[in-house]
Protein backbone atom coordinates (compact mmCIF):
# COMPACT_ATOMS: atom_id res chain seq x y z
CA UNK A 1 0.00 0.00 0.00
CA UNK A 2 2.61 2.43 1.06
CA UNK A 3 4.40 1.89 -2.63
CA UNK A 4 1.20 2.16 -4.49
CA UNK A 5 0.27 5.44 -2.64
CA UNK A 6 4.08 7.12 -2.65
CA UNK A 7 3.27 6.39 -6.49
CA UNK A 8 0.17 8.51 -6.68
CA UNK A 9 1.74 10.96 -4.87
CA UNK A 10 5.03 11.21 -7.87
CA UNK A 11 2.25 10.96 -10.52
CA UNK A 12 0.60 13.72 -8.70
CA UNK A 13 3.62 15.94 -8.22
CA UNK A 14 4.64 15.44 -11.66
CA UNK A 15 1.41 17.09 -12.80
CA UNK A 16 1.24 20.10 -10.47
CA UNK A 17 4.76 20.69 -8.37
CA UNK A 18 6.64 22.24 -11.42
CA UNK A 19 4.04 24.81 -11.69
CA UNK A 20 4.32 25.56 -7.96
CA UNK A 21 8.21 25.53 -8.31
CA UNK A 22 8.00 27.54 -11.84
CA UNK A 23 6.47 30.27 -9.70
CA UNK A 24 8.64 30.55 -6.76
CA UNK A 25 11.52 30.36 -9.12
CA UNK A 26 9.82 33.25 -10.84
CA UNK A 27 9.10 35.29 -7.20
CA UNK A 28 13.29 34.28 -6.30
CA UNK A 29 14.64 35.01 -9.59
CA UNK A 30 17.24 37.58 -9.61
CA UNK A 31 19.12 39.67 -8.70
CA UNK A 32 20.71 40.59 -12.17
CA UNK A 33 23.13 43.08 -12.51
CA UNK A 34 22.49 45.19 -16.28
CA UNK A 35 25.51 47.93 -17.18
CA UNK A 36 24.85 50.19 -20.10
CA UNK A 37 27.35 52.27 -21.46
CA UNK A 38 26.48 55.04 -23.78
CA UNK A 39 28.21 56.10 -27.07
CA UNK A 40 31.02 54.03 -28.60
CA UNK A 41 32.87 55.03 -31.64
CA UNK A 42 36.10 53.17 -32.86
CA UNK A 43 37.00 54.09 -36.17
CA UNK A 44 39.70 56.44 -34.70
CA UNK A 45 42.17 56.60 -31.79
CA UNK A 46 40.52 53.28 -30.43
CA UNK A 47 40.49 51.31 -33.44
CA UNK A 48 43.99 52.15 -33.96
CA UNK A 49 44.57 51.42 -30.44
CA UNK A 50 42.91 47.50 -30.83
CA UNK A 51 45.32 47.11 -34.35
CA UNK A 52 48.17 47.96 -31.68
CA UNK A 53 46.93 44.91 -29.57
CA UNK A 54 45.62 47.13 -26.57
CA UNK A 55 42.57 47.93 -25.36
CA UNK A 56 40.64 51.51 -25.16
CA UNK A 57 37.73 50.03 -22.53
CA UNK A 58 40.95 49.26 -19.99
CA UNK A 59 39.46 51.98 -17.44
CA UNK A 60 36.18 50.51 -17.14
CA UNK A 61 37.06 46.87 -17.39
CA UNK A 62 36.59 46.19 -13.84
CA UNK A 63 32.89 47.50 -13.88
CA UNK A 64 31.86 45.36 -16.94
CA UNK A 65 33.37 42.65 -15.11
CA UNK A 66 31.54 42.61 -12.39
CA UNK A 67 27.89 42.78 -14.33
CA UNK A 68 26.20 40.22 -15.42
CA UNK A 69 24.75 41.56 -18.60
CA UNK A 70 26.96 44.52 -20.37
CA UNK A 71 25.49 46.51 -22.84
CA UNK A 72 27.13 49.43 -25.67
CA UNK A 73 25.48 51.78 -28.34
CA UNK A 74 27.41 51.03 -31.17
CA UNK A 75 27.98 54.79 -33.07
CA UNK A 76 29.19 53.04 -36.24
CA UNK A 77 29.26 50.93 -38.69
CA UNK A 78 31.81 47.91 -38.15
CA UNK A 79 32.15 46.88 -41.85
CA UNK A 80 34.83 47.01 -45.18
CA UNK A 81 32.40 48.07 -47.81
CA UNK A 82 30.28 50.82 -48.75
CA UNK A 83 30.92 54.39 -49.37
CA UNK A 84 30.92 57.38 -46.67
CA UNK A 85 27.07 59.44 -46.82
CA UNK A 86 26.65 63.00 -46.98
CA UNK A 87 27.46 64.39 -44.09
CA UNK A 88 29.29 65.89 -41.09
CA UNK A 89 30.72 63.09 -39.98
CA UNK A 90 30.59 59.45 -40.58
CA UNK A 91 32.17 56.40 -38.93
CA UNK A 92 33.48 52.95 -40.00
CA UNK A 93 35.36 50.56 -37.64
CA UNK A 94 37.36 47.73 -39.06
CA UNK A 95 36.10 44.29 -37.73
CA UNK A 96 39.47 43.84 -35.91
CA UNK A 97 37.40 45.78 -33.35
CA UNK A 98 34.95 43.48 -32.44
CA UNK A 99 36.99 40.71 -30.53
CA UNK A 100 38.07 43.59 -27.79
CA UNK A 101 34.28 44.65 -28.03
CA UNK A 102 33.43 40.83 -27.30
CA UNK A 103 35.46 40.97 -24.09
CA UNK A 104 33.77 43.96 -22.26
CA UNK A 105 30.21 43.65 -24.01
CA UNK A 106 27.56 41.06 -24.36
CA UNK A 107 25.07 42.77 -26.85
CA UNK A 108 25.28 46.40 -28.91
CA UNK A 109 22.37 48.51 -29.50
CA UNK A 110 22.49 49.48 -33.31
CA UNK A 111 19.43 52.57 -33.59
CA UNK A 112 21.20 55.51 -34.43
CA UNK A 113 22.05 57.86 -36.46
CA UNK A 114 25.28 56.97 -37.36
CA UNK A 115 25.11 53.01 -38.20
CA UNK A 116 23.62 53.86 -41.72
CA UNK A 117 27.17 56.04 -42.11
CA UNK A 118 27.88 54.08 -45.14
CA UNK A 119 24.67 52.43 -46.45
CA UNK A 120 22.56 49.40 -46.03
CA UNK A 121 25.09 47.25 -48.03
CA UNK A 122 28.09 48.32 -45.08
CA UNK A 123 25.03 47.93 -42.67
CA UNK A 124 24.28 44.50 -43.72
CA UNK A 125 28.00 43.29 -43.09
CA UNK A 126 28.23 44.57 -39.74
CA UNK A 127 25.13 42.59 -39.17
CA UNK A 128 27.00 38.95 -40.49
CA UNK A 129 30.05 40.42 -38.44
CA UNK A 130 28.73 40.64 -35.32
CA UNK A 131 26.62 37.47 -35.59
CA UNK A 132 29.95 35.85 -36.45
CA UNK A 133 32.06 37.44 -33.27
CA UNK A 134 28.95 36.21 -30.93
CA UNK A 135 28.28 39.74 -30.23
CA UNK A 136 24.43 40.04 -30.10
CA UNK A 137 22.98 43.47 -31.22
CA UNK A 138 19.24 45.17 -30.67
CA UNK A 139 17.79 47.75 -33.06
CA UNK A 140 18.81 46.71 -36.73
CA UNK A 141 18.08 43.95 -38.81
CA UNK A 142 18.35 42.81 -42.29
CA UNK A 143 14.50 43.53 -42.43
CA UNK A 144 11.85 45.49 -40.48
CA UNK A 145 10.69 42.70 -38.56
CA UNK A 146 14.25 41.82 -37.75
CA UNK A 147 15.05 45.67 -36.33
CA UNK A 148 11.95 45.42 -33.87
CA UNK A 149 12.84 42.25 -32.49
CA UNK A 150 13.33 42.59 -29.16
CA UNK A 151 17.27 40.69 -27.83
CA UNK A 152 16.04 38.48 -25.18
CA UNK A 153 18.53 38.16 -22.33
CA UNK A 154 18.50 35.40 -19.73
CA UNK A 155 20.52 35.77 -16.29
CA UNK A 156 19.41 33.99 -13.17
CA UNK A 157 15.58 33.18 -14.01
CA UNK A 158 14.94 36.26 -15.93
CA UNK A 159 14.01 37.03 -19.41
CA UNK A 160 15.08 40.82 -20.15
CA UNK A 161 14.02 41.83 -23.58
CA UNK A 162 16.26 44.80 -25.01
CA UNK A 163 14.58 47.16 -27.78
CA UNK A 164 16.23 49.73 -29.58
CA UNK A 165 14.46 52.51 -31.42
CA UNK A 166 16.34 56.08 -33.12
CA UNK A 167 14.22 58.77 -32.97
CA UNK A 168 16.95 61.25 -34.61
CA UNK A 169 15.90 63.02 -37.95
CA UNK A 170 16.48 62.47 -40.63
CA UNK A 171 14.44 59.62 -41.00
CA UNK A 172 16.34 58.04 -43.95
CA UNK A 173 18.31 54.73 -42.32
CA UNK A 174 14.96 53.15 -41.40
CA UNK A 175 14.74 48.67 -42.03
CA UNK A 176 12.42 48.21 -44.87
CA UNK A 177 10.36 45.04 -45.07
CA UNK A 178 12.91 43.81 -47.64
CA UNK A 179 15.93 46.02 -47.00
CA UNK A 180 18.31 45.71 -43.92
CA UNK A 181 18.46 49.16 -41.48
CA UNK A 182 17.56 50.07 -38.04
CA UNK A 183 14.02 50.35 -35.64
CA UNK A 184 12.03 54.17 -35.87
CA UNK A 185 10.31 54.90 -32.95
CA UNK A 186 6.62 55.11 -34.03
CA UNK A 187 4.51 55.49 -31.11
CA UNK A 188 1.97 52.81 -32.18
CA UNK A 189 5.11 50.63 -33.45
CA UNK A 190 6.83 50.94 -30.36
CA UNK A 191 3.47 50.13 -27.48
CA UNK A 192 3.32 46.99 -29.72
CA UNK A 193 7.07 45.94 -29.86
CA UNK A 194 6.90 46.20 -25.59
CA UNK A 195 3.47 44.16 -25.34
CA UNK A 196 4.47 41.56 -28.13
CA UNK A 197 8.05 41.10 -26.14
CA UNK A 198 5.97 39.78 -23.19
CA UNK A 199 3.55 38.03 -25.02
CA UNK A 200 4.83 36.45 -27.56
CA UNK A 201 8.42 36.27 -26.59
CA UNK A 202 7.82 35.91 -22.72
CA UNK A 203 9.93 38.46 -21.35
CA UNK A 204 9.99 38.62 -17.41
CA UNK A 205 11.26 42.81 -18.02
CA UNK A 206 11.07 45.04 -21.24
CA UNK A 207 13.80 47.96 -21.55
CA UNK A 208 13.76 50.02 -24.09
CA UNK A 209 16.98 52.14 -25.10
CA UNK A 210 16.42 55.37 -27.11
CA UNK A 211 18.41 57.73 -29.06
CA UNK A 212 16.45 60.56 -28.74
CA UNK A 213 16.74 64.28 -27.40
CA UNK A 214 18.96 67.06 -29.27
CA UNK A 215 22.61 67.46 -28.81
CA UNK A 216 24.49 69.70 -26.23
CA UNK A 217 21.25 69.96 -24.48
CA UNK A 218 21.18 69.42 -20.65
CA UNK A 219 17.49 68.74 -19.80
CA UNK A 220 15.17 66.19 -21.95
CA UNK A 221 12.49 67.49 -24.46
CA UNK A 222 9.01 67.13 -24.16
CA UNK A 223 9.02 64.90 -26.85
CA UNK A 224 11.29 62.68 -24.88
CA UNK A 225 8.95 62.62 -22.07
CA UNK A 226 5.81 62.48 -23.30
CA UNK A 227 7.44 58.81 -25.08
CA UNK A 228 9.19 57.55 -22.03
CA UNK A 229 5.51 57.82 -20.19
CA UNK A 230 3.90 56.05 -23.23
CA UNK A 231 6.49 52.99 -23.00
CA UNK A 232 6.10 52.44 -19.95
CA UNK A 233 2.62 52.93 -20.01
CA UNK A 234 2.27 50.42 -22.36
CA UNK A 235 4.84 47.73 -19.92
CA UNK A 236 8.73 48.98 -20.20
CA UNK A 237 10.09 48.37 -16.80
CA UNK A 238 13.18 51.10 -17.36
CA UNK A 239 13.93 53.56 -20.43
CA UNK A 240 17.54 54.09 -20.95
CA UNK A 241 18.57 57.09 -23.48
CA UNK A 242 21.61 58.70 -25.58
CA UNK A 243 22.49 60.56 -28.16
CA UNK A 244 22.72 64.02 -27.17
CA UNK A 245 26.39 63.51 -25.94
CA UNK A 246 25.69 65.14 -22.88
CA UNK A 247 23.86 63.47 -19.64
CA UNK A 248 20.97 64.61 -19.07
CA UNK A 249 18.59 64.17 -15.81
CA UNK A 250 16.91 61.05 -14.39
CA UNK A 251 13.07 60.64 -13.71
CA UNK A 252 11.01 58.45 -12.41
CA UNK A 253 7.19 57.38 -13.71
CA UNK A 254 5.06 55.34 -11.74
CA UNK A 255 7.93 53.41 -10.13
CA UNK A 256 9.59 53.06 -13.13
CA UNK A 257 13.63 54.51 -13.67
CA UNK A 258 13.94 56.94 -16.91
CA UNK A 259 18.07 57.86 -17.88
CA UNK A 260 17.34 60.65 -20.08
CA UNK A 261 21.17 60.23 -21.70
CA UNK A 262 24.05 58.83 -20.37
CA UNK A 263 26.25 60.74 -22.36
CA UNK A 264 29.11 59.56 -24.74
CA UNK A 265 31.64 57.07 -23.91
CA UNK A 266 33.87 56.14 -26.57
CA UNK A 267 34.00 59.43 -28.52
CA UNK A 268 37.05 61.57 -29.77
CA UNK A 269 35.06 63.99 -32.07
CA UNK A 270 33.81 66.13 -29.15
CA UNK A 271 32.56 69.95 -29.56
CA UNK A 272 32.97 70.74 -25.90
CA UNK A 273 33.96 69.45 -22.22
CA UNK A 274 30.70 68.37 -21.43
CA UNK A 275 30.75 65.98 -24.25
CA UNK A 276 33.71 64.48 -22.51
CA UNK A 277 31.67 63.71 -19.14
CA UNK A 278 29.77 60.36 -19.40
CA UNK A 279 28.02 58.20 -17.30
CA UNK A 280 27.60 54.02 -17.17
CA UNK A 281 24.52 53.14 -16.15
CA UNK A 282 24.45 50.23 -13.51
CA UNK A 283 20.92 48.80 -12.79
CA UNK A 284 20.34 45.93 -10.55
CA UNK A 285 17.03 43.87 -11.69
CA UNK A 286 14.62 41.70 -9.86
CA UNK A 287 11.08 39.65 -10.95
CA UNK A 288 9.57 43.29 -9.93
CA UNK A 289 11.68 45.36 -12.57
CA UNK A 290 14.54 47.52 -11.71
CA UNK A 291 15.12 47.87 -7.51
CA UNK A 292 17.80 50.26 -7.96
CA UNK A 293 20.31 51.69 -10.27
CA UNK A 294 23.50 54.19 -9.89
CA UNK A 295 25.76 55.68 -12.64
CA UNK A 296 29.14 55.77 -12.72
CA UNK A 297 31.00 59.04 -13.70
CA UNK A 298 33.44 58.44 -16.61
CA UNK A 299 35.57 61.53 -17.64
CA UNK A 300 36.83 61.06 -21.54
CA UNK A 301 40.24 62.47 -22.52
CA UNK A 302 41.41 64.14 -25.72
CA UNK A 303 41.70 61.10 -27.43
CA UNK A 304 38.18 60.08 -27.05
CA UNK A 305 39.11 56.91 -24.49
CA UNK A 306 37.27 57.12 -21.03
CA UNK A 307 38.20 56.85 -17.80
CA UNK A 308 36.85 56.32 -14.41
CA UNK A 309 36.01 59.81 -12.32
CA UNK A 310 36.41 58.07 -8.47
CA UNK A 311 34.97 59.89 -5.29
CA UNK A 312 32.37 62.01 -8.08
CA UNK A 313 28.51 61.88 -6.66
CA UNK A 314 26.12 61.22 -9.67
CA UNK A 315 22.47 60.33 -9.81
CA UNK A 316 21.52 57.28 -7.81
CA UNK A 317 17.77 55.56 -6.91
CA UNK A 318 16.04 53.08 -5.41
CA UNK A 319 12.67 51.16 -5.50
CA UNK A 320 10.17 53.61 -3.65
CA UNK A 321 12.45 56.69 -3.55
CA UNK A 322 10.26 59.55 -5.49
CA UNK A 323 13.45 60.98 -6.39
CA UNK A 324 16.74 60.78 -7.80
CA UNK A 325 19.70 61.83 -5.28
CA UNK A 326 23.13 61.54 -5.73
CA UNK A 327 25.45 59.28 -4.47
CA UNK A 328 29.38 58.33 -4.74
CA UNK A 329 29.30 54.77 -6.36
CA UNK A 330 31.68 51.97 -5.37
Amino acid sequence: MKSIFSRWIGILCLAFCPLTFSAQAAEQAGPVSLVFAGDIVLDDTAGAMIARGEDPFYGLADVFASADIRIGNLECVVATIGSAGNKNFTFRAHPRTLPVLKRHFDAVALANNHSGDYGREAFAQMLDLLKEAGLAQFGGGHNLSQAHAPLIIERKGLRIALLGYNEFMPRSFEADYNAPGIAWSEDEQVVDDIRQARAVHGADLVIPVMHWGWENEPTSNARQRQLARLMIDAGADAVIGGHPHVTQETAQYKGKPIIYSVGNFVMKETDNAEQRRGWVLRLQLDAQGVSRFDTIPVQIDMEGLPQRQRNTASPCWRRGDTDARLCTPD
